[in-house]
């Protein structure tokens, strides 16, 4: 196994810990927090958008967004097709997102306090040139 991809694995595991831990004050998972910050910046979506999007499997994305919306994070009505379902931030969520934004900024701002800025640009376009497609 090359040493770049444990690394990888390694450090994305431990950003997930770590962000846990932050979340846990709202009852949410990083999952879950993926899903939420995903329809914050893109308005409605579908289910299908928002799998897509995440490049996370179909019934992974269900599951979550229908326990999200039990919850009481998400709103989800029918699209012109009744099988389409189309979810939205639910009111609660949207006086709830300052919060929780912020305490995720300060977290990034941790692990990310060791990078200069030109570092974190750097890394930033050395990680979005690994596709697996191999384009760049």
């Amino acid at each position: 196994m090359n040493p770049l991809f444990h690394d990888i694995f390694q450090k994305t595991r431990l950003l997930s810990k770590e962000l846990n831990l932050v979340l846990k004050k709202y009852d949410l998972f990083a999952a879950q927090w993926t899903v939420l910050f995903c329809i914050h910046q893109h308005g409605e979506m579908t289910l299908t958008q928002i799998w897509k999007y995440l490049n996370v499997e179909a019934p992974t994305i269900t599951r979550t967004v229908n326990r999200l919306e039990k919850l009481g994070w998400l709103t989800m009505h029918e699209g012109k097709d009744r099988r389409e379902k189309i979810v939205r931030l639910s009111e609660d969520t949207n006086t709830k997102f300052p919060e929780i934004k912020s305490a995720i900024i300060r977290f990034e701002n941790e692990f990310l306090e060791g990078l200069s800025d030109e570092e974190q640009v750097q890394l930033s376009a050395l990680l979005n040139k690994m596709d697996k497609e191999g384009r760049v």
